[in-house]
């Protein structure tokens, strides 16, 4: 299995950047989040030896459907908490669940990259410098950026601004870099910006005072950042971590928060979010897994 992550100095190097800044014609990407192997039964079950296995169907069918769907998706980016288990709890089992992760998503279609986002079991609730560099030996890049149909599209690791202590240093690398990312994007005047992280700014309302601190990034992150994001063209923001659907709105910017693939802590079943771009629009929709279509119109 020759697993490549097409992640190089900070950009996803699947398409060629140049072309893609020109809108060529309609297209869609494939949005998921959470197929995070393990938690059905470590979580869901409370399995003393927890195994993964419904994790692994769902993700078969995933990649069964998507790679059916005509015309051919750009891409298929999933949001974060690619594993369960925890890289410095449980390494071996982390290991094991990382090659089955592998072993499934090869499986797409080659003309359909995979773009891995960073969630915080794919790098610790504490994140160290160990257990960055393995997700990089793992799954490339933990934050980057690329062109694709127009769009520029940004990718965060979200567990820098809910915590950083461990790891300062990269994270004020991160914070810069987005900085000079959006900057650009603000200087050429880019007429769409996309962003994927695994934790949301917020669920439902940006002033949010949210019980469930756990599921959106802290209030004073969100008060810097979502100007900076509004006023840089950003026009969706799409994120994982709550394995529940969640729509909420910044001034006309768009925080969709998409279920799991795995694991579902609400009332939404196993899905994925299909987001069409058009020469004057963008849309997204939420299918079950087993109600994706196979015809996606454009």
């Amino acid at each position: 299995m020759n697993w490549k992550t097409h992640t190089k100095k900070k950009k996803f190097t699947f398409f060629d950047n140049e072309r893609e800044k020109v809108f060529q014609e309609p297209f869609y990407f494939i949005q998921g989040a959470d197929i995070q192997l393990g938690l059905i039964q470590r979580y869901i079950e409370k399995n003393p030896v927890p195994g993964w296995s419904k994790e692994l169907q769902l993700a078969e069918l995933a990649v069964k459907k998507v790679n059916a769907m005509r015309p051919k998706p750009k891409f298929f980016v999933m949001c974060g908490d690619l594993c369960d288990a925890m890289p410095y709890d449980m390494p071996l089992i982390r290991q094991k669940q990382e090659i089955d992760f592998k072993q499934v998503f090869y499986k797409l279609d080659p003309v359909i990259p995979l773009v891995c986002v960073c969630g915080n079991h794919d790098v610790g609730d504490q994140p160290t410098e160990d257990s960055i560099e393995a997700y990089h030996k793992s799954f490339g890049e933990d934050y980057f950026s690329f062109w694709c149909g127009g769009v520029m599209f940004i990718v965060i690791n979200s567990q820098y601004f809910y915590d950083s202590s461990q790891v300062k240093k990269q994270a004020e690398d991160h914070e810069l870099w987005l900085s000079n990312t959006l900057q650009t994007a603000r200087k050429y005047y880019v007429k769409r910006v996309i962003v994927f992280q695994h934790i949301p700014w917020f669920l439902h309302d940006p002033k949010e005072n949210n019980l469930e601190s756990y599921f959106t990034l802290p209030q004073d992150v969100r008060n810097k950042w979502l100007p900076i994001l509004k006023q840089s063209g950003v026009q969706f923001v799409f994120c994982g971590h709550y394995h529940r659907n969640a729509i909420g709105s910044y001034e006309g910017m768009d925080v969709v928060t998409t279920s799991a693939v795995g694991a579902q802590l609400g009332n939404d079943r196993s899905g994925l979010r299909v987001v069409r771009v058009m020469e004057d629009s963008i849309d997204h929709t939420y299918y079950n897994l087993e109600n994706i279509p196979s015809v996606i119109n454009l």
